[in-house]
């Protein structure tokens, strides 16, 4: 069984989730300790409970320490990854509901259910749209793109969204089964084809979308990049807004979000964007920072050797390469320092 500390590198859910991935596919166990110590509330929180159980059903994982606040989980799969129609929903694991991110929980799914054999359908109730998780726009328009080049194919509908701290928002995705996954070569992104963006929000007045699309437009003309942003009513059982958006270039995708909050503006929720996207776009490399740890597990699991350029090495992008090397994964490594341009890199052993 491998032994991993959870606190170190970045410390939070990202390795507790990874590790998982990379358990259920590989049918390592793994007893993880110290999860989230470094957090104002350490242990499992709803979303990385649901993760832990999720993962289970999807490889009959015998599973110990999957409750709330819980810092010690031992996970021991018991087959290979399972094809089939899975509803998971967080309010089944804590009393009252939460808006915990159901688009990390995917993350945990996507690679053991895109290997297995078969197609499958999967549910997830919860948060689809908020802080410090990739909202369900990113998955489409970004995650599911470069995976795509990879040889997974999935799809994703967004028929609810839910924020914080309500949550109740509704994600589904089918992924086909049985992939081979390719390596990936992205070493320059292509010129900007477009920037394309949603100014969105729910039970809130129409102006608030129309301010924040209208900043942003202003703001990417003076850097020289033309978009097209839409302001858009979604769907929701609780009030949110934000900016989400879209650079496509002709070799990959990069994605950008600003969600708003009390006090702030929606012109400053909107700038908050565009200066991400500004200081990714002129690095001139391939992988925002999100898209650069997010896809260490499908790097370290293709069959043949990748190179891929990020903007900036976070420190989420070198836990995750640490997580991968513990599993066995030892050709994945990152060049570069953190917070500058980098290079995520794997060869197969």
């Amino acid at each position: 069984m491998l032994e991993i500390d959870a606190s170190c590198g970045e410390g939070g859910g990202q390795i507790l989730r990874s590790a998982l991935t990379l358990s259920a596919v590989t049918g390592k166990a793994v007893h993880l300790s110290n999860i989230r110590a470094s957090r104002s509330k350490p242990g499992l929180r709803p979303q990385h409970l649901l993760a832990v159980r999720a993962a289970g059903r999807v490889c009959r994982a015998s599973v110990s320490g999957d409750a709330l606040n819980s810092s010690d989980v031992t996970f021991e799969p018991r087959c290979d990854p399972t094809s089939g129609n899975f509803h998971f929903n967080v309010s089944d694991v804590v009393a009252g509901g939460s808006a915990g991110s159901v688009t990390l929980v995917s993350q945990t799914l996507f690679l053991p259910l895109a290997l297995a054999e078969g197609p499958s359908a999967v549910t997830l109730i919860g948060g689809t749209t908020v802080p410090m998780s990739p909202p369900a726009l990113y998955l489409e328009k970004v995650y599911l793109p470069a995976l795509f080049n990879m040889g997974v194919r999935a799809t994703l509908d967004h028929l609810v969204w839910g924020f914080n701290p309500t949550g109740q928002g509704e994600l589904s995705f089918t992924v086909r089964g049985g992939a081979r996954l390719r390596g990936i070569r992205l070493a320059d992104p292509g010129p900007l084809l477009r920037v394309e963006g949603v100014a969105f929000a729910a039970k809130l007045p129409s102006h608030i979308p129309q301010r924040m699309a209208n900043r942003a437009r202003s703001v990417l003309k003076d850097m020289g990049i033309e978009a097209r942003i839409v302001p858009q009513h979604v769907p929701s059982p609780g009030l949110g807004t934000g900016l989400f958006l879209c650079a496509r270039y002709e070799h990959t995708q990069a994605g950008f979000l600003s969600l708003g909050r009390i006090r702030l503006p929606s012109e400053a929720v909107a700038e908050i964007a565009c200066r991400a996207l500004g200081a990714h776009h002129r690095t001139g490399a391939a992988a925002d920072p999100h898209l650069g740890d997010q896809l260490v597990l499908p790097v370290a699991l293709a069959e043949e050797p990748s190179y891929v350029t990020v903007s900036r090495v976070t420190r989420h992008l070198l836990t995750n390469v640490w997580v991968a090397q513990q599993f066995g994964f030892d050709g994945v490594t990152v060049g570069g320092q953190e917070g500058e341009p980098g290079i995520l890199r794997s060869v197969v052993c």
